[in-house]
Protein backbone atom coordinates (compact mmCIF):
# COMPACT_ATOMS: atom_id res chain seq x y z
CA UNK A 1 0.00 0.00 0.00
CA UNK A 2 2.48 3.02 -1.24
CA UNK A 3 0.30 5.92 0.59
CA UNK A 4 -0.56 6.52 4.11
CA UNK A 5 -1.89 4.47 6.50
CA UNK A 6 -4.32 4.84 9.44
CA UNK A 7 -2.69 4.65 13.00
CA UNK A 8 -5.46 4.47 15.48
CA UNK A 9 -4.99 5.72 18.87
CA UNK A 10 -7.33 4.67 21.71
CA UNK A 11 -8.87 7.21 24.18
CA UNK A 12 -6.03 7.70 27.62
CA UNK A 13 -9.40 5.56 29.72
CA UNK A 14 -12.15 3.69 28.41
CA UNK A 15 -14.08 0.28 29.77
CA UNK A 16 -12.44 -2.28 28.09
CA UNK A 17 -15.56 -4.35 26.67
CA UNK A 18 -17.04 -0.82 24.93
CA UNK A 19 -13.52 -0.41 23.54
CA UNK A 20 -13.41 -4.15 22.43
CA UNK A 21 -16.42 -3.85 20.02
CA UNK A 22 -15.85 -0.25 18.59
CA UNK A 23 -11.97 -1.63 17.47
CA UNK A 24 -13.99 -4.50 15.76
CA UNK A 25 -16.49 -2.44 14.06
CA UNK A 26 -13.28 -0.18 13.27
CA UNK A 27 -11.98 -2.62 10.56
CA UNK A 28 -15.42 -3.22 9.04
CA UNK A 29 -14.31 0.04 7.67
CA UNK A 30 -11.32 -0.43 5.65
CA UNK A 31 -7.38 -0.50 6.33
CA UNK A 32 -5.72 0.47 9.67
CA UNK A 33 -2.13 0.04 10.15
CA UNK A 34 -2.11 0.13 13.87
CA UNK A 35 -3.36 0.85 17.25
CA UNK A 36 -1.66 2.24 20.12
CA UNK A 37 -3.10 0.96 23.56
CA UNK A 38 -2.40 4.51 25.82
CA UNK A 39 -3.18 4.55 28.92
CA UNK A 40 -1.09 7.37 30.05
CA UNK A 41 -2.37 7.45 33.97
CA UNK A 42 -2.99 3.27 34.28
CA UNK A 43 -0.33 0.82 36.15
CA UNK A 44 1.24 -2.21 34.63
CA UNK A 45 -1.55 -4.60 36.00
CA UNK A 46 -4.49 -2.49 34.32
CA UNK A 47 -2.41 -2.05 30.58
CA UNK A 48 -1.76 -5.43 30.85
CA UNK A 49 -5.64 -6.72 31.39
CA UNK A 50 -6.66 -4.18 28.72
CA UNK A 51 -4.02 -5.47 26.59
CA UNK A 52 -4.73 -8.83 26.89
CA UNK A 53 -8.08 -8.29 25.74
CA UNK A 54 -7.59 -5.93 22.81
CA UNK A 55 -4.43 -7.08 21.84
CA UNK A 56 -5.86 -10.27 19.83
CA UNK A 57 -8.93 -8.09 18.62
CA UNK A 58 -6.66 -6.00 16.80
CA UNK A 59 -3.70 -8.71 15.53
CA UNK A 60 -7.52 -9.89 14.32
CA UNK A 61 -8.13 -6.91 12.05
CA UNK A 62 -4.52 -7.07 10.55
CA UNK A 63 -3.03 -4.27 12.59
CA UNK A 64 -0.27 -4.47 14.53
CA UNK A 65 -1.08 -3.86 18.57
CA UNK A 66 1.51 -1.39 20.53
CA UNK A 67 1.22 -0.78 24.13
CA UNK A 68 2.06 2.84 25.15
CA UNK A 69 5.21 3.24 27.43
CA UNK A 70 4.87 0.13 29.21
CA UNK A 71 7.40 -2.82 27.89
CA UNK A 72 6.36 -5.34 30.70
CA UNK A 73 2.81 -5.38 29.87
CA UNK A 74 3.60 -5.48 25.89
CA UNK A 75 5.52 -8.17 26.08
CA UNK A 76 3.43 -9.86 28.77
CA UNK A 77 -0.33 -9.43 26.17
CA UNK A 78 1.64 -10.30 23.49
CA UNK A 79 1.32 -6.80 21.49
CA UNK A 80 3.31 -6.64 18.27
CA UNK A 81 5.40 -3.50 19.98
CA UNK A 82 5.95 -1.10 22.08
CA UNK A 83 5.85 2.71 21.90
CA UNK A 84 8.53 4.62 24.41
CA UNK A 85 8.93 8.41 24.75
CA UNK A 86 10.17 8.81 28.15
CA UNK A 87 13.43 9.38 27.52
CA UNK A 88 16.50 8.30 24.98
CA UNK A 89 18.17 5.83 27.42
CA UNK A 90 14.39 4.46 27.81
CA UNK A 91 14.30 4.09 24.07
CA UNK A 92 17.56 2.62 23.87
CA UNK A 93 16.82 -0.16 26.26
CA UNK A 94 13.08 -1.14 24.45
CA UNK A 95 15.39 -1.08 20.93
CA UNK A 96 17.49 -4.36 22.59
CA UNK A 97 14.69 -6.14 24.01
CA UNK A 98 12.20 -5.78 21.55
CA UNK A 99 14.01 -5.61 18.32
CA UNK A 100 14.12 -7.58 15.41
CA UNK A 101 11.02 -9.50 16.41
CA UNK A 102 8.83 -6.69 17.79
CA UNK A 103 7.93 -3.14 16.97
CA UNK A 104 9.85 0.02 19.12
CA UNK A 105 8.14 3.49 18.12
CA UNK A 106 8.69 6.69 20.00
CA UNK A 107 8.30 10.14 19.98
CA UNK A 108 6.90 13.94 21.92
CA UNK A 109 10.84 15.30 21.00
CA UNK A 110 10.69 18.69 21.58
CA UNK A 111 13.82 19.66 19.21
CA UNK A 112 14.82 18.36 15.68
CA UNK A 113 18.09 17.38 16.73
CA UNK A 114 16.22 15.54 19.47
CA UNK A 115 14.13 13.77 16.75
CA UNK A 116 17.30 12.51 14.85
CA UNK A 117 18.95 11.20 17.95
CA UNK A 118 16.72 9.06 18.96
CA UNK A 119 15.89 7.77 15.48
CA UNK A 120 19.68 6.42 15.37
CA UNK A 121 18.44 3.90 17.75
CA UNK A 122 17.31 2.43 15.06
CA UNK A 123 13.15 2.48 15.93
CA UNK A 124 10.60 1.75 13.73
CA UNK A 125 9.38 4.99 13.31
CA UNK A 126 9.12 8.59 14.97
CA UNK A 127 5.46 10.04 15.96
CA UNK A 128 5.01 14.04 15.39
CA UNK A 129 2.07 14.80 17.99
CA UNK A 130 1.76 15.38 21.25
CA UNK A 131 -0.71 12.35 22.77
CA UNK A 132 -1.22 14.58 25.67
CA UNK A 133 -2.59 17.89 24.71
CA UNK A 134 -5.81 18.86 24.27
CA UNK A 135 -6.67 18.71 20.10
CA UNK A 136 -8.04 20.99 18.21
CA UNK A 137 -9.81 20.62 14.98
CA UNK A 138 -6.80 20.97 12.91
CA UNK A 139 -3.71 19.47 13.79
CA UNK A 140 -1.00 21.17 15.60
CA UNK A 141 1.11 23.44 13.38
CA UNK A 142 4.49 21.99 14.94
CA UNK A 143 3.00 18.39 13.82
CA UNK A 144 2.64 19.46 10.78
CA UNK A 145 5.73 21.62 10.21
CA UNK A 146 7.65 18.89 11.89
CA UNK A 147 6.46 15.66 9.91
CA UNK A 148 7.12 17.57 6.52
CA UNK A 149 10.39 18.13 7.47
CA UNK A 150 11.28 14.42 8.54
CA UNK A 151 9.41 12.95 5.52
CA UNK A 152 11.41 14.78 3.09
CA UNK A 153 14.78 14.30 4.61
CA UNK A 154 14.86 10.82 6.53
CA UNK A 155 14.42 7.09 5.89
CA UNK A 156 12.70 6.18 9.42
CA UNK A 157 8.98 5.82 9.19
CA UNK A 158 7.22 9.19 10.61
CA UNK A 159 3.76 9.35 12.05
CA UNK A 160 1.56 12.36 11.90
CA UNK A 161 -1.21 13.30 14.09
CA UNK A 162 -4.37 15.05 13.21
CA UNK A 163 -6.87 16.89 14.90
CA UNK A 164 -10.30 17.05 15.88
CA UNK A 165 -12.11 16.61 12.96
CA UNK A 166 -11.60 14.34 10.32
CA UNK A 167 -10.79 16.86 7.50
CA UNK A 168 -7.60 17.33 9.42
CA UNK A 169 -6.27 14.04 8.30
CA UNK A 170 -6.18 15.79 4.64
CA UNK A 171 -3.36 17.95 6.30
CA UNK A 172 -1.75 15.33 7.81
CA UNK A 173 -1.34 13.29 4.79
CA UNK A 174 0.04 16.28 2.94
CA UNK A 175 3.11 15.78 4.27
CA UNK A 176 3.80 12.87 3.08
CA UNK A 177 4.58 11.47 6.43
CA UNK A 178 3.71 7.50 6.49
CA UNK A 179 1.25 7.22 8.81
CA UNK A 180 -1.34 9.43 10.15
CA UNK A 181 -2.78 9.23 13.48
CA UNK A 182 -6.34 10.07 15.01
CA UNK A 183 -7.26 10.18 18.86
CA UNK A 184 -10.36 11.60 18.92
CA UNK A 185 -11.13 11.95 15.75
CA UNK A 186 -11.99 8.66 15.91
CA UNK A 187 -13.76 8.13 19.08
CA UNK A 188 -15.49 11.27 19.49
CA UNK A 189 -17.32 11.33 15.86
CA UNK A 190 -21.01 11.68 15.64
CA UNK A 191 -20.95 8.46 13.32
CA UNK A 192 -19.95 4.92 14.11
CA UNK A 193 -16.13 4.75 14.13
CA UNK A 194 -16.43 2.60 10.81
CA UNK A 195 -17.06 5.21 8.71
CA UNK A 196 -14.72 7.37 10.13
CA UNK A 197 -11.85 4.81 9.48
CA UNK A 198 -13.69 4.30 5.63
CA UNK A 199 -13.48 7.82 5.02
CA UNK A 200 -10.26 8.66 6.78
CA UNK A 201 -8.79 6.04 4.39
CA UNK A 202 -10.61 7.83 1.27
CA UNK A 203 -8.56 10.85 2.07
CA UNK A 204 -5.69 9.04 2.68
CA UNK A 205 -6.04 7.59 -1.01
CA UNK A 206 -5.52 10.71 -2.43
CA UNK A 207 -1.87 10.96 -1.00
CA UNK A 208 -0.21 8.13 -3.06
CA UNK A 209 3.69 8.63 -2.93
CA UNK A 210 6.03 9.92 -5.47
CA UNK A 211 7.46 6.41 -6.17
CA UNK A 212 3.29 4.84 -6.68
CA UNK A 213 2.41 4.28 -10.12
Amino acid sequence: MNRPRLFLVTPPSFDTSSLADKLRLAFRGGDIACVLIYMPDANTKDIQAAAQALVPIIQEGGAAALVYRDTQAAGRSGADGVHVDTSLEDVKLAVESFQPDRIVGTGGTKQKHDSMEWAETGVDYIFFGKLDLDEKPDAHAKTINSASWWAELFETPCVAMAGQSLESVEEAAGTGADFVAIKDAAWQAPGGIDEVVANANRILEKYPFPDAD
